[in-house]
């Protein structure tokens, strides 16, 4: 199996890591991907990227089965307004295409928020950095990696 950027950068930093490949299966959404899989779906969270007015990027992570508010969302950050980043937008910045987002390994650093749902497991499964792989790690694995901050930020 090819390594993704992901999961070379969990290996340097000594971070255990499940492998979830669905690179097999036609699944596309966050929806079919759990399926596919078989898993909870509150447990697989989804890497959204968000423009604030200020012209700030913020990355936020919900579960797959819920939507991101985005008046929570802005006002966690502090934002009067933020929205969606265009699809075409997402590459240059971040170095991920649509359906292979992971918070880990962006091209830049930015600020990222968890729902705080994801308190309610040991663990959290998101993408791995590839269309076609998930990964799995604790919360505090993925802080030593990121600076992540916890909020209700779903619908």
């Amino acid at each position: 199996m090819h390594k993704t950027t992901v999961m070379r950068i969990l290996e340097k930093n000594h971070i255990n890591y499940q492998i979830y490949d669905y690179s097999k299966s036609e699944a596309i959404s966050g929806l079919d991907v759990i399926k596919v899989l078989n898993q909870d779906g509150h447990q697989v969270f989804k890497t959204l990227v968000t423009i604030g007015k200020s012209k700030q990027y913020y990355v936020f992570l919900v579960p797959v089965i819920n939507e991101l508010d985005l008046k929570k969302a802005a006002l966690v950050v502090k934002e009067k307004h933020i929205e969606m980043i265009k699809s075409s937008d997402l590459l240059p910045l971040t170095g991920y295409v649509h359906g292979g987002c992971s918070p880990i390994g962006m091209k830049k650093s930015l600020v990222t928020i968890i729902d705080q749902s994801a308190n309610n497991y040991p663990t959290i499964i998101y993408n791995g950095g590839k269309i076609g792989f998930q990964v799995e790690t604790t919360l505090a694995d993925l802080a030593k990696l990121i600076t992540i901050t916890l909020a209700d930020i779903i619908k």
